[in-house]
């Protein structure tokens, strides 16, 4: 089962709040509600100088800053425009790098050489495994425990979903993307965001999760076929078993599916074209690649795929819950690239779906005509 990042879900038994729980309380300046809302956070006291930005932390942001300018724009169009903020959560203090708009009381450290970008510090407020995307005054900003105290443990894979969570906030930064999610109607009256947690899908319905597991198991084996001449019929069966479960859903439910894989599928699927991509066009710089926990970025590529397609022919609706998003847009997302290379287009003026894109490949219930797969 892939982890799963705090914006979406907590890893590994974190509490669970996601970025709007974060955002009501940084933009109400009630930084003393967090332990609240993160039962077991613990505030480190006031920072003690000097402050300065551990070696390999500096190394690895710095990796994942090069890999986004090398990369990015090749995956998404215009990505480099999205800020790239993030905070930095150590056990001493909390440093944040590349945010054009800092809070008034974090410190500033000055212009850091190899980031090149201006570091500011703060006393501690968050977990140590913490992994999330929220707005920090006004910025969508990561937010991100060190490596070596998160889910993904080595510099290799943490860099990999730093992108992942790079691509939120491209997706935050889209000027329609809050009046989108406020016009599905799905929060009922919540104004912190914890809807998109807690939404109560029919996760454990018998005839649900029957349906999904028919969807899951001809998503499996599309996804198996691509690259082979197998992909059209299979694609076809596919978006067949894909009706039938969204037939099974009330109108509010299949708006929140199609919310979620639009949204955490999707930058999961973007986590593993990083990935491959990185694999096969990028090469480390020698500081990165000289860390201790460094592995090839290949290797990150390929247990994702691995993971992938291991989980999808039995993906358990009722155990993993919201998880299956993850797994269901990543692929619809690698099968997209298969059948619609130029979906990417589509992506932010259809937003909160993947509906259109999928209907625009030519597959379709009782197609016998449908296009033969793109390579």
């Amino acid at each position: 089962m892939m982890g799963e990042n705090l914006s979406i879900i907590p890893r590994g038994g974190r509490p669970q709040i996601g970025f709007r729980a974060f955002l009501a309380a940084v933009t109400l300046g009630v930084l003393a509600a967090l332990p609240a809302l993160l039962p077991g956070l613990t505030v480190s006291p006031a920072v003690a100088l000097p402050l300065a930005l551990d070696r390999v932390d500096r190394i690895r942001l710095a990796e994942a800053f090069r890999l986004a300018d090398r990369l990015g724009d090749r995956i998404w169009k215009g990505w480099h425009k999205a800020p790239f903020a993030v905070l930095l959560v150590t056990p001493e203090a909390e440093y944040l790098v590349r945010h054009p708009n800092p809070p008034a009381d974090y410190l500033a450290l000055g212009e850091d050489p190899l980031l090149h970008a201006k570091v500011y510090a703060a006393r501690r407020t968050h977990p140590l495994n913490i992994l999330a995307t929220f707005p920090i005054n006004g910025v969508p900003t990561i937010v991100v425990g060190q490596a070596q105290n998160t889910e993904e443990r080595s510099s290799s894979r943490w860099v990999i979903v730093l992108l992942h969570e790079h691509f939120h906030q491209l997706q935050y930064a889209d000027p329609a993307y809050y009046e989108a999610v406020d016009a599905l109607g799905l929060a009922g009256g919540d104004a912190t965001g914890m809807w998109m947690l807690n939404y109560p899908f029919p996760y454990d319905a018998i005839a649900v999760k029957a349906r999904f597991q028919a969807m899951a198991r001809a998503l499996s084996d599309a996804f198996g076929a691509i690259g082979t001449t197998d992909l059209g019929p299979r694609m076809t069966r596919y978006l067949e078993a894909r009706d039938i479960f969204i037939a099974a859903l009330s109108s509010d439910e299949r708006r929140y599916f199609a919310f979620q894989t639009w949204q955490e599928g999707i930058a999961q699927y973007t986590q593993h074209r990083v990935a491959e991509l990185a694999g096969r066009k990028y090469k480390p710089s020698p500081e990165f690649a000289a860390l201790e926990d460094y592995v090839p970025l290949s290797e990150v590529a390929q247990k994702l795929r691995e993971n992938l397609a291991g989980e999808l022919p039995n993906l358990p609706l009722g155990d993993y819950r919201r998880t299956v998003f993850y797994y269901v847009g990543a692929a619809e997302g690698l099968l997209l690239d298969a059948t619609r290379p130029g979906w990417h287009d589509r992506y932010f003026k259809q937003r909160l779906s993947l509906d259109g894109s999928l209907a625009a490949t030519g597959y379709s219930r009782g197609s016998a005509d449908a296009p033969a797969p793109r390579r």
